[in-house]
C-alpha cells in the first residue's frame, strides 16, 4: 500500500510538472515608457525560447487574444 501511495503521488508530481510546462505559452509585459518617451500599452508576447516557428507572427499560427493570422514565413 505504501508503494502504491508514493507511486501515485510520484506519477502526480511528473504530470503536474509537465503540464505547468505547457500552461506557460504567454507572458504578460507590463506598460513601459520608451526612450523617446512613447508609452508602449502593456501586451501579452509568446514565452521566450530559440524556436522562430512557434511564436503567434509564424505563418501557420494565429494569437489567441487578437485572433489575428500569423504571416511570418522565415
Amino acid at each position: 500500500m505504501k508503494k502504491f501511495l508514493i507511486s501515485f503521488l510520484l506519477i502526480g508530481l511528473v504530470l503536474f510538472l509537465f503540464l505547468t510546462n505547457f500552461a506557460d505559452a504567454y507572458v504578460r509585459v507590463r506598460g513601459y515608457f520608451r526612450k523617446d518617451g512613447t508609452y508602449v500599452q502593456p501586451h501579452y508576447r509568446t514565452y521566450p525560447n530559440k524556436y522562430k516557428f512557434d511564436n503567434w507572427s509564424s505563418w501557420g499560427n494565429y494569437n489567441p487574444f487578437t485572433g489575428k493570422p500569423g504571416y511570418r514565413k522565415w
